[in-house]
């Protein structure tokens, strides 16, 4: 078989993942770790953003944000799609995109991250669950 019958190579998604000990301070690091891997992406403060607040939901409302909690992210990159998931310890509510009062300090993230994703979503269950948000978008050559 000569090289010039092989198909042209298709792109590879590129996976990264890491685990965080659940303190307030690692969604600092979190969206450190998240920009670093997508530099040059075109929606990058869309998906530091959600980062950031899935990070938080899951210290907030899970066993993620307790002593001794942890979670984990992942970040994907797949052509012009990138998602971003955080896999928390699991808690007694399930992630649902709300209209928070006019006054309310809190309670927009997931509404937040439903208008500026190109999706949303969630499995899982008490005992611990994923939240992903996925972003498209056209990169620069």
């Amino acid at each position: 078989m000569s090289l010039t019958t092989l198909p042209p190579a298709q792109p590879v998604p590129l996976c990264w993942r890491r685990s965080f000990p659940g303190g307030p301070e690692q969604a600092r690091n979190v969206r450190r770790f998240a920009g670093c891997l997508l530099d040059g992406c075109p929606f990058l403060n869309d998906v530091l953003l959600a980062a950031d607040e899935l990070v938080v939901n899951a210290l907030r409302h899970t066993k993620s944000g307790q002593m001794g909690g942890s979670f984990t992210v992942e970040v994907v990159r797949d052509g012009g799609l990138v998602a971003v998931s955080v896999t928390d310890q699991g808690g007694p509510g399930e992630p649902a995109a709300l209209d928070a009062d006019a006054l309310a300090e809190s309670g927009r993230g997931l509404r937040t991250i439903s208008l500026t994703a190109a999706s949303w979503g969630w499995h899982g269950n008490g005992e611990g669950r994923t939240v992903t948000a996925v972003f498209a978008g056209e990169w620069a050559a």
